[in-house]
């Protein structure tokens, strides 16, 4: 008897497995609902703080490195639940429905006594540690998991560029739209809204998503949390050279990549004098310029030309970051989309890879380790370094409730391009690696 959870496998003439429509559309509908609530978190959650709390830099590093390490102890959790079980699909339906809720609950923060700001930022800091921990289990080891789980090594590039391409999606559509709900409704209404589209979501996953029908259990007989801290002996990355070189990219891009992202919609609202609706059209429509170049990089993907993207991405990267502090609303969106096109393609080359590195029976784990390089440590040091130099160098402003503060400028995003350079080291190292083992592969056949 056919299980009615599991996903029908197809191949084309040459074995390959191919995805049909209906599971693309999975991938896109319930990728889109998770970046949607990532953008929240990450481009309007600072700007509610600055709003709401208090306009200082320091609350938002607090936020950025808890709730990152929170996210990824959920990843490891939730990851070895999803390997031990063999099924993403069950955390899936869960997860989103009790995220939700959790975006719900950190909307409350702007309601408690304001008279001690030490205990206030220790309650929205902690509110947006449970709401990435319990988005772990729903987008990093259940969702982004399970598109590992679908896909083989040579049709990962179309995956990869729509993987790249949801982030994005998430942010355009969160700059174009969030802002001006947000200026209608305040921010307390918008996330009881946002709340229930992943609740929504939750029942959605009860119908479009099934579990890959190869993903077996691996079950350590030591026991679960045996399991969960076993990965913390890097023994994976010790034999697996590659995946180690894929981790240290995604580290040292993405430090610099947290110097300035988590303070760029209060930068154009509160520096370059945007309102807070036509901040996010700022935002919002260079990415869209940008995506194309997204599935322009997927067909060099899967013929494995990684560097050349990498380097072009790092080039561009540095460029944007050199010209999107300049006031003037066109040299402004030029640079985000600059920025933005390097990210996206930098991001695509490093999942593929990362993706085709991973064990089989581990997707649900190694997604915890991408996180500790791609989320943990990039933001508990770029992000501290960015609220450094706003705090020293920044912009004097006042919020709605005129507290004091300051605000990004251009020597936040100077900074990030001196520090861009840097991941050239390990992109080097990473196509040296590349050819060698592509050379003994070669022998060995």
């Amino acid at each position: 008897m056919k299980n009615s959870n599991k996903l029908e496998i197809h191949r084309n003439r040459k074995g390959q497995r191919i995805l049909s429509k209906k599971e693309w559309l999975f991938v896109a509908v319930v990728g889109l609902a998770g970046q949607l609530i990532w953008c929240i978190e990450n481009t309007w959650y600072p700007n509610f703080v600055y709003a709401k709390i208090a306009p200082d830099a320091s609350i938002i590093s607090w936020m950025v490195a808890l709730s990152a390490l929170a996210s990824t102890f959920g990843c490891f959790v939730w990851g070895t639940l999803g390997d031990r079980l063999g099924k993403r699909r069950p955390q899936m339906l869960i997860g989103y429905a009790a995220w939700g809720i959790t975006v719900v609950l950190f909307g409350l923060t702007e309601y408690v006594d304001h008279s001690d700001l030490a205990k206030l930022t220790a309650l929205v800091v902690f509110a947006d540690c449970v709401m990435s921990f319990i988005g772990a289990m729903a987008n990093d080891s259940g969702f982004i998991a399970w598109t590992t789980d679908i896909t083989e090594e040579g049709n990962r590039g179309k995956m990869g560029a729509l993987v790249a391409v949801l982030p994005v999606a998430g942010t355009i559509l969160g700059g174009l739209l969030f802002g001006k709900i947000i200026e209608k409704i305040d921010y307390f209404k918008f996330f009881i809204v946002a709340g229930l589209f992943l609740i929504l979501m939750s029942v959605g996953v009860h119908f479009m998503v099934k579990d890959a029908p190869d993903l077996l259990p691996n079950r350590d007989p030591k026991g679960f949390w045996h399991q969960v801290f076993a990965v913390f002996d890097f023994s994976l990355l010790k034999n697996n050279k590659l995946m180690r070189d894929v981790c240290i990219i995604f580290a040292v891009y993405f430090i610099g990549f947290q110097m300035y992202f988590s303070h760029l919609t209060n930068f154009l609202i509160y520096t370059q004098g945007y309102s807070t609706g036509n901040a996010g059209l700022v935002l919002g429509l260079p990415l869209i310029a940008a995506l194309p170049f997204t599935f322009l990089c997927s067909r060099y993907l899967d013929n494995g030309r990684f560097y050349n993207i990498m380097y072009v991405s790092v080039a561009i990267t540095i460029a944007g970051l050199l010209i999107v502090w300049i006031p003037n609303t066109i040299l402004t969106c030029m640079g985000i989309f600059l920025f933005g096109t390097g990210y996206m393609c930098i991001y695509q080359a490093l999942m593929v890879m990362l993706k085709n590195c991973m064990p089989k029976s581990m997707h649900g784990q190694s997604e915890g380790i991408r996180q500790l390089f791609y989320v943990v440590i990039p933001m508990c040091i770029g992000t501290p370094i960015g609220s450094y130099l706003i705090k020293h160098f920044g912009n004097p402003m006042q919020n709605e409730y005129g507290v004091a503060g300051y605000s990004a400028n251009r020597i936040t995003f100077i900074a990030a391009a001196l520090w861009m350079p840097l991941v050239l080291i390990p992109i080097a190292i990473a196509k040296k690696d590349y050819l060698k083992q592509q050379n003994t592969k070669d022998k060995n056949e």
